[in-house]
């Protein structure tokens, strides 16, 4: 694989994105950079992080061999595949908070960015944006974040946890070539945060109302079970679920 190392720079999805725009990129070509002045999150949100303390990482992948209609399964994939790394590292009680933050407990210690590449209606490749937090400590305003060192009191080395997370998702991405999407489905449900528990969600609008998670569609849209025994199916600009 081809590994570019940076020490600073915006976004290291960005310029992934620029350089697969400039020139033909090989598979798991990788970004990394100690640290990043706008660092991205979903739905428009930063990634806050310490200098050369945490895994800052972008990924190029072609996923040609995969329909436009089941693009939330690289979601799953990488998902799962951050979850099978940090229990090798011994990283306990982990689950996803819909649609793809890592979290131990309900404390967040990953967060990742999808952003595909679709020309005339088809999936070409996907660039696959990942923070997670690794020897960090100190999280200013962020009550909700923890990282590796916090819960376990060792310190990391970063390629090393860098080198383990490209196996995982190379091992994923096989399944996901292979079809076996049930497996995936399954898998990933089996780590869902709040999944058949009373759950809070907030609408667009701020409104707040209750839901069981049941399972996530093959878009990636969350069903929930409501009031009156009612479900209702849910994308992520929609609804926000609450800890």
């Amino acid at each position: 694989m081809h590994i570019i190392k940076l020490d600073a720079i915006d976004s290291t999805n960005s310029y992934l994105r620029q350089l697969s725009s400039t020139k033909p990129l090989k598979d798991y070509t990788i970004v990394m950079s100690d640290y990043q002045t706008k660092g991205r999150g979903q739905v428009g949100t930063n990634w806050e992080s310490e200098s050369g303390k945490n895994l800052m990482v972008s990924m190029f992948k072609d996923v040609s061999f995969l329909e436009l209609k089941s693009h939330f399964y690289i979601s799953m994939v990488v998902s799962l595949a951050i979850i099978k790394t940090l229990q090798q590292f011994s990283i306990t009680k982990l689950s996803i908070k819909w649609p793809n933050d890592i979290l131990s407990e309900d404390k967040k210690l990953c967060g990742v960015l999808i952003e595909n590449v679709v020309k005339q209606d088809l999936l070409r490749a996907t660039i696959i944006g990942i923070g997670l937090n690794v020897n960090q400590t100190q999280f200013d305003n962020l009550p909700r974040a923890s990282s590796l060192k916090l819960l376990s009191g060792q310190h990391y080395d970063i390629n090393e946890v860098l080198f383990g997370l490209i196996t995982n998702i190379k091992h994923y991405f096989k399944i996901l070539k292979a079809k076996a999407f049930d497996k995936l489905k399954t898998e990933y449900e089996s780590h869902l945060f709040r999944k058949d528990k009373p759950s809070t969600f907030s609408d667009t609008e701020g409104n707040l109302f209750s839901g069981y998670i049941k399972q996530v569609t093959d878009s990636g849209c969350l069903q929930l079970l409501l009031e009156d025994n009612v479900l209702a199916e849910f994308n992520l600009k929609e609804i926000t679920l609450l800890y």
